[in-house]
Order: structure tokens, then C-alpha cells, then sequence
């Protein structure tokens, strides 16, 4: 069995991709310097500028001679102590001087890639039978190895390739907010700017693929299923580990790039429309239920109080759920932890803060979605999306109109309401001011019943009581007749009167009582008004008053706050003011009884450390004996007679 497999192992590069890169690099530079591009002479660049040992060096020139990347010929010197004689140096392939060499190019018709797509590092490797891709059998687990040597092998990128997952169209919808991403995250791996239109560069990249080119792929379709999407993002990580070298800096930004890629194909494949939704962000994407619509329930987090939430996925004792609100944040979430949405607020004792309910009122939106089976679908093209955005901008118009609407109502039933103690005055003088009034044009009294008999059959519209200065606007055509001229009403109101009739008498007649009126009811609405005015004028001082009152008794308790608050801060103050001072003097004392104690003994010392004189003590410059000294030869005269003559012990 392992004998059948080994038969499959294939032997491709066995030098490291990183440190032939060393090598050409120590060759251009020697090349550059007019000199042969000896073992020697790259040998020691390696070792000054990549700290390579002289045998490592060796070992791994041999190997890239072998796999057809360096090439080893014989060159004669041309100058120095070395000249015309043969010596052995190496060329980078292709500049090479052998003719048989220059049309060796078996590496362009390579059909797997020369590195392992796992590890990235050559050595003897099991070649795809669909693919380019080739693996060491070490980096493949158990699984994937193939069965014997006879049957069709596929790596892992192949099997996964075979699952169709969505079509084009949905693939490039989806996909989309990936690469835009994938842009932004691979700025980093050019940066240090290789040049992969370099000749060289192809001999160690055999797929050569950046995000630009997944992009083209995306938009041309290529792509079937998932897998052969994260299959092309692992080939930029295979690419930069061959490059930049396995542990490089741009090695781990390529892997963090794939990572965060099969992190957002996870979060797709979990919920193809919340994925969606969080990317494209319309209003109130996070509203629309999906199908089979999520869980609702309250979730904790450790050090904050329940909160509604959507449940994502399980696990085990674990819930994955995001949460309603402003960021919509996502956590893992103990089942302990977690309410059914039908518990009741009171029992879960929860802080009702601005967050929280802005979040209980998304929740709110959501219920209510779903209970209309208002689904966002996915399938719908910008056309569609624009025009429910549209019919969702006119619904709330509409909405906003109501209100305002519903409001100027409310305004108007309280004018009249106000207006009613008004026009209650006289009601029949109202109705008969009504009836009498016209927009831009006077009737006499004849023509306005002649008018009221004739519109007996149609109700006249309720009017609020107006004053005489103010019009009635015409509101219907059936009373396009009343604008005609007071001489036309007079002949339609009289109808057989004798043509004798005087028109200035009947006009000056009406004149004069509509003045009258005009005069009563100017005289009601301005007592009317006085009377209000006297009311709003006693109102507002009355409130004006108890506002005074209450601030002045405000600033009365604020100040005998503010004066007992300053009186026991100055007793504080003034107490421990005392007390470092009376710890100040204390200090003071004993470190000046400490510096007196300290004269004192130095004045003992002293002291004691003088002689003194026998008889007047004094200080004594004479010594007479073992305890007696005199100060002059008087006091030892005096001394000596009277006493000291019979006690003296010095020797004579």
C-alpha cells in the first residue's frame, strides 16, 4: 500500500525558494561588479548581508544548479593574476554564454506547481490529477491521502470545487462586498513592491494571482461554487510564502487576509441574507426577518442586563446571537443566559435606558414585518431595491401628513372652541351676518332674502363669525351671481317694483344699517377683547407673582445653604489650621530641646576635659600634683602654706 502511494510521489524543486532568491541577488551584484560570480565571492555576500553560513550556502547553490535556477558554467578570466585562466562561476538562467542552454525553457511547460500548496516549501511532492497543485504526503491528513497508486487522486480544492452553490449572478452579488475588502486588507502585501513582471519571478511563481485577477474571475463568472473562490485566496498566500519566505511579514498579512475571507464565507453560508443586508445597509436592514426567520429572545452579557436579540446558530451550551440596537453587536451567549422574547420585561428587572429602548423599538419594527411577511428578497435587482425605498419615503410622507393633518384639526377645534363663547353673544345677528356678507361686494337687505329663498333647497356651509373687515372666500360656482352689482341684485330681488324706485335711497338705506351692524358687533368683539386682555393680563402677573415668590424663596434657602455651608467650611479650615500649627510649634520644641540637651553635654565634655584651679577655681595652668593645679603662683603660695604643704605627693 505505502509502496503503491510512494509510486505517485513526484520529485520537483528541492531548493529553498527564498534562499535562491539570496543567490541572485549575490549574482547581480557581482555580475555588476565586473567580476565572476564564484562560490566564494557569494558565499561571502550571503554570509555579510543574510548571515548565512558558508555550508548552508553551498548546500543550496548545488540544489538550485539541480532544479535549473542557477546555472554553473566555466568562464575564462579576463584580468588580474586570474587572467585567461578557466574558473568556475554561475549565471543567472538565461544570461548564461553556452549556447545549448538558451533554449532551455521545460520550466514554461510545467504543468504543477513546483512547491507544496500547503507548506510552501519544495521537496518531494503527490501531484493533483485535475489541478496544478501538489502536496507533500506529510502535510496531507488521513483522509485526503490517496487509496493506491492506481486510482484517481484530488486534492482538497478539487473535491470542495465539485459542490455548485449558487449561480453566477447570486455568486458575483454575494461576493462583491468580499473582494471589496480583499482590497482594502492587501494594500499591505505590496508595499514592499517586488516585481512580478520580473523574468525571475515566474520560474518560482507558477500561478501568478492577486486580488485584481479574482476580481476579473468574479465578474466573468468563473467561479461555481464557494471553495474554488477560497481555493484562489489561498493561492495569494501560497504565492507570498514563496516570495517573501514562509515566516515573512507579508507571509502573515496574506494568511490574516485569508482568515478574515473564510470568516465572511462562514458568516455567508450561515445567513445568506443577513450577509446581505449588514453589506448593503438599507433602511432598516436590520428589520427584515430572513426565511426561516430567526429566533427572538432577551440574552445577557456578563456586567449588562437582558437585551433583545436574534439567535444565529448553537452550540453545545452556547448561543450565537446579535443583538438589536445602534451597532448591532454579535457574542457568544450561555443558554443560562438567554429569555424567550414572550417573558415579560418586569420580571427581568431591566435598566430601560436610551439604548435599550431604541433597541426595543427596532424589535418592535421587526414583529411588525413579520407579522405583514414583509421579506427583504434578495433576488431583487437596484431597480426594485430603489423603488421600495421610494414606496417606503412616500408611506412615511403619508404618515407625516396625517399627523399634520390630525394636529391642525386639533388646533381648530380649540379656535373654536374659543370662538364659540364669542359668537354665543347673539346668535341671530351672527346667522344674519352670514347671510348678509360677500367677498368684494355689498347686498342690501332685499337681495339677500330674495337669495335666501332662492337657495332654500341647498344647505348653506356653517361659517365661523367673522368681523366685517374680514371676506368669505367663494367656495362653490353656484355663487358666482352674488358678485354683480348692487343695481343688477336690486332688479332680481324687486322684480315687478316700478322703475321709479330710487336706487341711491335704497342704497343709502342699506349703507346705514350695515353700519349699524358693523358698529354693534365691532363693539361686541372689542369688549369681548378688553375682557380677554384684563383676563390673560391678571393671569400672567398672578403666575409672574408665584414666580417670583418661588425663586426668591429658592435663593433664600440656596443662601443660608451656601452661608452655612461657607461658615462650616471656615470652622473646618480655621480647626485644621490650628492643628498644624500646634503641630508645627510641637515639633519646633523638641528640636530645639533636643539641640540644648546636645550644648549642654558638648559644654560637659568640655568641661570636664580642663583643669581647674585648687583654690579659687579657676581655670588652672599650674600642676602641682595628681589632683591639684593652680591658676597663677599666688594661689599655689596661699594653698601651699595652709594646707596643701602636709598632703602634696610629688616627689622633691
Amino acid at each position: 500500500m505505502n509502496k503503491e502511494i510512494m509510486s505517485r510521489v513526484v520529485k520537483k524543486r528541492q531548493a529553498d525558494p527564498k534562499v535562491v532568491q539570496y543567490v541572485w541577488a549575490a549574482i547581480e551584484v557581482i555580475r555588476n561588479q565586473k567580476q565572476i560570480a564564484n562560490m566564494d565571492r557569494i558565499s561571502k555576500y550571503l554570509s555579510r548581508v543574510f548571515g548565512m553560513h558558508p555550508k548552508e550556502t553551498a548546500r543550496q547553490l548545488s540544489l538550485a544548479v539541480k532544479d535549473g535556477l542557477v546555472v554553473e558554467t566555466l568562464t575564462v578570466g579576463c584580468k588580474g593574476s586570474k587572467a585567461g585562466i578557466e574558473q568556475e562561476g554561475y549565471w543567472l538562467p538565461g544570461d548564461e554564454m553556452e549556447p545549448k542552454a538558451e533554449g532551455s525553457k521545460e520550466w514554461e511547460t510545467e504543468s504543477h506547481d513546483w512547491y507544496c500548496f500547503e507548506c510552501h516549501l519544495p521537496g518531494d511532492v503527490l501531484t493533483c490529477d485535475n489541478c496544478f497543485r501538489v502536496y507533500h504526503l506529510k502535510c496531507l491528513s488521513e483522509d485526503n491521502k490517496p487509496r493506491d497508486g492506481g486510482s484517481h487522486w484530488q486534492c482538497v480544492a478539487c473535491r470542495g470545487s465539485k459542490k455548485k452553490n449558487l449561480n453566477k449572478q447570486e455568486m458575483s452579488k454575494y461576493l462583491r462586498f468580499i473582494i471589496q475588502r480583499m482590497k482594502e486588507r492587501a494594500v499591505d502585501l505590496n508595499k514592499k513592491g517586488k516585481d512580478t513582471k520580473h523574468p525571475m519571478y515566474k520560474r518560482l511563481i507558477h500561478t501568478a494571482l492577486d486580488v485584481t485577477n479574482i476580481h476579473e474571475n468574479l465578474s466573468e463568472g468563473k467561479y461555481k461554487s464557494f471553495e474554488e473562490f477560497k481555493a484562489d485566496v489561498q493561492l495569494i498566500v501560497h504565492n507570498t510564502a514563496i516570495l517573501y519566505g514562509v515566516h515573512s511579514d507579508q507571509a502573515e498579512i496574506a494568511r490574516l487576509l485569508f482568515s478574515d475571507t473564510c470568516h465572511e464565507l462562514n458568516e455567508l453560508l450561515l445567513c445568506k441574507n443577513c450577509f446581505y443586508l449588514s453589506n448593503a445597509r438599507p433602511d432598516n436592514w436590520f428589520c427584515y426577518p430572513c426565511s426561516p426567520s430567526h429566533d427572538l429572545v432577551w440574552a445577557k452579557m456578563k456586567g449588562f442586563g437582558y437585551w433583545p436579540a436574534k439567535v444565529l446558530q448553537r452550540e453545545d451550551n452556547q448561543v450565537d446571537v446579535r443583538f438589536f440596537g445602534h451597532q448591532h453587536q454579535r457574542a457568544w451567549i450561555p443558554s443560562d443566559n438567554i429569555q424567550d422574547i414572550k417573558v415579560s420585561v418586569q420580571q427581568l428587572q431591566v435598566k430601560r435606558s436610551n439604548g435599550w429602548k431604541k433597541a426595543c423599538e427596532e424589535l418592535e419594527v421587526y414583529q411588525r414585518f413579520l407579522r405583514e411577511g414583509r421579506f427583504w428578497k434578495t433576488k431583487m435587482d437596484d431597480g426594485s431595491q430603489s423603488q421600495h425605498h421610494q414606496q417606503s419615503q412616500s408611506q412615511r410622507q403619508q404618515q407625516d401628513e396625517e399627523e399634520e393633518s390630525s394636529g391642525r384639526t386639533d388646533r381648530l377645534e380649540r379656535t373654536d372652541e374659543a370662538e364659540s363663547s364669542i359668537s354665543s353673544t347673539s346668535n341671530e345677528q351672527v346667522r344674519h351676518l352670514k347671510g348678509s356678507q360677500e367677498p368684494k361686494a355689498k347686498k342690501s337687505r332685499r337681495t339677500q332674502m330674495v337669495e335666501l329663498k332662492e337657495e332654500a333647497s341647498d344647505p348653506e356651509p356653517e361659517m365661523e363669525a367673522v368681523s366685517s373687515s374680514q371676506e368669505i372666500p367663494v367656495s362653490s360656482a353656484p355663487q358666482q351671481p352674488e358678485k354683480l352689482s348692487v343695481s343688477t341684485q336690486t332688479k332680481k330681488a324687486s322684480g315687478g317694483s316700478p322703475r321709479t324706485l330710487h336706487r341711491g335711497t335704497q342704497t343709502n338705506t342699506d349703507g346705514a344699517c350695515q353700519n349699524m351692524c358693523h358698529e354693534k358687533y365691532t363693539k361686541v368683539f372689542n369688549d369681548v377683547k378688553e375682557m380677554m386682555k384684563a383676563d390673560n393680563k391678571r393671569e400672567t402677573e398672578r403666575i409672574v407673582r408665584e414666580a417670583l415668590e418661588k425663586l426668591r424663596a429658592e435663593m433664600e434657602e440656596e443662601k443660608r445653604q451656601a452661608v452655612s455651608k461657607a461658615v462650616a467650611g471656615a470652622q473646618a479650615e480655621m480647626e485644621r489650621k490650628c492643628k498644624q500649627v500646634k503641630e508645627k510649634c510641637k515639633e519646633e520644641l523638641v528640636e530645639e530641646v533636643k539641640k540644648l540637651v546636645a550644648q549642654h553635654k558638648q559644654l560637659i565634655s568640655q568641661t570636664k576635659k580642663k583643669q581647674w584651679c585648687y583654690n579659687c577655681e579657676e581655670e588652672a595652668m599650674y600642676h602641682c600634683c595628681w589632683n591639684t593645679s593652680y591658676c597663677s603662683i599666688k594661689c599655689q603660695q596661699e594653698h601651699w602654706h595652709a594646707d596643701h604643704k602636709r598632703t602634696c605627693r610629688r616627689k622633691r
